[in-house]
């Protein structure tokens, strides 16, 4: 399987919104490079028309340029450590690649190798749901993370004393990827799943709940993720804007969710939810 780079000239303040826009039609990984941002796509999944519809919509805001670049799967890893530097969430937890030295001065380090899937703790979203993770008690506790990318969530979840973890992916590389990142880090008894929460069969009920999607899935799945949650359970979620958090917590709170803590960065937000 190949895989397709599309390198866009953008300002800075609208990378994020681009960003938003690919990751709905797809594409599942993204780097700021020099003057604008790359973002990857399966090479079956390219299409150029969507592309060029984007490049409409925001011709008044900025003057859209774009390339693409073919990659053979077997360069992804090559791509990455050029671009990829470990970061830290809270000085508490530090998320490096493989090829990076260990550092014990952090209480967690977790090891990511993201290949092509989306989670590597970089973008927004991915560092609010860590940072999020932090403040909940884990321990003993049985996880569900949903649209687990590179499986990094899981294993913070691991890190943080979880005992019954599942993780659940559409996509045929991110339960690749996960798997291979459980092992480098050393996880045992965690159960990955191919397919929607719809379609996996799931336990009746978690004590946590993770979701770092996009705000369409989340606001169609929030009841499902109400119904799979233990009384008083979290559910974490994150992939959306500031602008979105009205309607986020709105159909959150028809499900009998709470919200008992919000964080942002950068426009991104995640809220914690409680079951009541």
């Amino acid at each position: 399987m190949n895989f397709l780079a599309l390198h866009i000239e953008i300002d800075a303040p609208y990378r994020e919104i681009m960003i938003a826009e690919l990751a709905d039609v797809g594409y599942d990984a993204f780097t700021d490079v020099d003057q604008g941002l790359q973002a990857y796509i399966h090479e079956q999944d390219f299409d150029k028309e969507v592309i060029e519809n984007l490049a409409k919509q925001y011709k008044d805001h900025f003057t859209f340029r774009y390339q693409t670049q073919l990659i053979h799967k077997q360069n992804w890893n090559e791509s990455w450590e050029k671009q990829y530097q470990p970061i830290v969430v809270d000085d508490a937890c530090r998320v490096r690649a493989s090829f990076h030295k260990t550092d014990k001065s952090y209480r967690y380090e977790i090891i990511i190798d993201p290949k092509m899937s989306f989670g590597t703790g970089h973008h927004e979203t991915t560092f609010l749901m860590l940072k999020s993770q932090l403040n909940i008690d884990h321990k003993g506790k049985s996880v569900l993370d949903v649209g687990c990318g590179t499986g990094i969530l899981t294993i913070m979840a691991s890190k943080l004393g979880a005992t019954k973890l599942t993780t659940i992916d559409l996509d045929d590389w991110a339960i690749e990827n996960t798997e291979q990142n459980i092992a480098l880090n050393h996880l045992t008894d965690v159960h990955v799943h191919k397919g929607t929460i719809r379609a996996v069969e799931l336990d009746t009920s978690y004590d946590i709940i993770l979701a770092n999607i996009n705000k369409n899935v989340l606001l169609d799945e929030l009841p499902i993720y109400s119904e799979h949650l233990s009384n008083r359970a979290y559910l974490l979620v994150s992939g959306f804007y500031e602008e979105d958090v009205s309607s986020i917590i709105s159909t959150a709170t028809a499900c009998h969710l709470v919200k008992v803590n919000q964080v942002t960065k950068n426009h991104w937000t995640s809220i914690v939810f409680q079951k009541n």
